[in-house]
């Protein structure tokens, strides 16, 4: 007999890692108040992205002394602005434990051609931070989103380390606890945890960084977004509003509506704490079962965000097919989408558990992914 279907159904099924869901609630109406057709450079437009620096320090709780810059094209243009800007001065560390890592690598390797310590760990698993030699600059992802596994804590990192650490934590900021002191360059986008729009990528920097920033100029030319510095001091203006090119004053709205809700929840412990009991209810769900686990295999790394999963049940031969079939059954029956694992990742499935998800959807999702699971095993048992 074919699997009974589960009565409950998520009442909202967008569990993609990005652009993640919107806010609980969400209209488009919420954005009445975004000023359409004005210049980001009016008075209520520099009010607006100052607004969103602003509330974006305060439910981080970024430090006082740290800026905090809007900048183009998401975190991929953060992250290469910063390491563009910076590194070259000093030796450099690149940890990678998943494929936006990889691309990291990639960058500083064969585009800026520095000669990089490359520490590389497999899907499921993260680097040694002890063993990294934090006199050297170091790039790493606090939490992997494709891979589903994260940097427990900042322990590992000196506090007088001599190199900058520059940590893409976009899919980290907002749902996990981040150690200011230990991090120099923190990079994210609004597409994630908030669940903004994309295209816009925030860029915070330690007075450590700004330092350099000041006395050090890389040897390879700058495009004009790359450029955070003027006549040999930092362009202050980045960090008050004045951004490098023409933002979405709509984008920035709908950024402004995610924070205020954020901080009318509770601000980042409310934050941290929805993004944790989502994680959980997959991670019971799994334990409890012996043909899925979570693709992180330290519980202290597992991600809570974005959580992957794989299929361990031995009678199946093609993983790749399995899991997509999975996905898409779940898809066509309007309970999951996007959770498909990412394309370079091993095959199975990514839930989003970020702070903008309902706990009580992740719990009705569960007894469908099981569904799901049996009715294509019982396929693949027919066509044996």
């Amino acid at each position: 007999m074919a699997p009974t279907a589960p009565a409950a159904r998520p009442a909202n099924p967008r569990f993609s890692s990005g652009p993640c869901t919107k806010i609980p609630g969400f209209t488009l109406d919420m954005l009445s108040d975004a000023p359409l057709g004005r210049s980001h450079r009016a008075t209520v437009g520099k009010a607006k992205l100052k607004e969103a620096i602003d509330l974006t320090r305060e439910i981080l709780g970024v430090p006082a002394d740290y800026r905090i810059g809007i900048v183009p094209a998401s975190d991929t243009g953060a992250v290469e602005m910063a390491m563009w800007s910076l590194l070259g001065a000093r030796g450099v560390e690149m940890l990678a434990w998943e494929s936006f890592g990889e691309g990291w690598v990639t960058d500083v390797v064969k585009q800026l051609k520095l000669d990089a310590t490359v520490r590389k760990a497999p899907y499921g698993q993260i680097v040694d931070m002890a063993a990294v030699d934090y006199d050297k600059d170091v790039v790493f992802t606090w939490n992997g989103t494709t891979s589903g596994v994260r940097v427990p804590n900042g322990d590992a990192i000196p506090a007088t380390r001599a190199g900058l650490t520059i940590c893409d934590a976009t899919s980290a900021a907002f749902a996990m606890d981040l150690p200011w002191d230990k991090l120099d360059v923190v990079t994210f986008s609004w597409q994630k945890v908030l669940g903004g729009e994309g295209a816009h990528g925030m860029l915070v920097l330690s007075p450590r960084a700004v330092e350099r920033l000041e006395t050090y100029t890389p040897a390879w030319p700058l495009p004009k977004i790359f450029r955070l510095t003027s006549k040999g001091k930092v362009s202050e203006g980045i960090f008050a509003g004045e951004t490098i090119n023409t933002p979405s004053m709509l984008a920035n709205e709908d950024y402004l509506v995610a924070l205020k809700w954020a901080k009318a929840i509770g601000g980042l412990p409310a934050l941290i704490a929805r993004a944790e009991a989502n994680a959980k209810t997959v991670w019971e769900f799994c334990a409890s079962r012996d043909w899925i686990a979570n693709l992180a295999e330290d519980p202290a790394t597992a991600s809570t965000t974005s959580v992957c999963l794989k299929f361990t049940d031995p009678r199946i031969a093609d993983g790749a097919a399995f899991a997509k079939a999975v996905a898409k059954r779940l898809e066509k029956e309007g309970v999951a989408l996007d959770v498909g694992a990412y394309r370079d990742a091993p095959p199975g499935l990514r839930i989003w558990c970020g702070s903008t998800v309902e706990q009580a959807d992740v719990a009705a999702l569960m007894p469908w992914i099981e569904w799901a699971y049996r009715v294509e095993i019982a396929a693949l048992a027919q066509a044996a």
